[in-house]
């Protein structure tokens, strides 16, 4: 993007100005087929819901609790989970309306499981980098706050170098 840094965007998060290259976001009514997935596994509440969606993503995507609420609140009144207090917090459990509504979505689910492998490949592959660019930031930082200026100037040598060669590369991808 013109005039973007390539500072300005973070590691894990979705870019202010577009998107990761070839990620496949969840659907739009999607989120409703992952949480009754989730319940028909066992019950849960809405906060154990979230993080293990998220988890399962690797950490690259975490619901809000404002998509994963009105969802839950949703199914619940269209009957396809039901709610009940347990130790002061509301736990959802799929109906057999809800196993249904799954089952019947079963065979269209099964073609998007090659994109569903392809994505939590890539969020691997994401999650690898990001742990590599964060030791490498460490690396820097020591040597920054404990070395005396002339390693410090080749340390930034070899990050001007390693700047240059990753945009070559992205260069070639184009």
């Amino acid at each position: 993007m013109a005039g973007c840094s390539p500072y300005h965007y973070g590691f894990g998060r979705r870019m202010h100005g577009g998107n990761w290259r070839d990620e496949v976001r969840t659907r739009r009514g999607d989120i409703k087929f992952l949480l009754l997935e989730l319940l028909a596994e066992k019950p849960r509440h809405g906060y154990d819901l979230i993080r293990e969606l998220e988890t399962r993503n690797g950490g690259f995507y975490r619901p809000s609790a404002g998509s994963i609420y009105p969802t839950l609140q949703m199914l619940e009144e269209g009957g396809f989970l039901t709610s009940s207090t347990v130790e002061g917090k509301r736990v959802y459990t799929i109906t057999e309306t809800g196993q249904k509504l799954l089952a019947e979505r079963g065979a269209r689910t099964a073609d998007r499981e090659d994109d569903f492998s392809r994505v939590r490949e890539q969020r691997t592959r994401l999650a690898e980098l990001r742990r590599s660019a964060m030791e490498l930031g460490g690396a820097v930082l020591q040597a920054a706050r404990h070395s005396a200026p002339e390693r410090v100037e080749k340390v930034e040598e070899i990050l001007s170098r390693a700047k240059r060669e990753i945009y070559a590369i992205l260069a070639e991808s184009k």
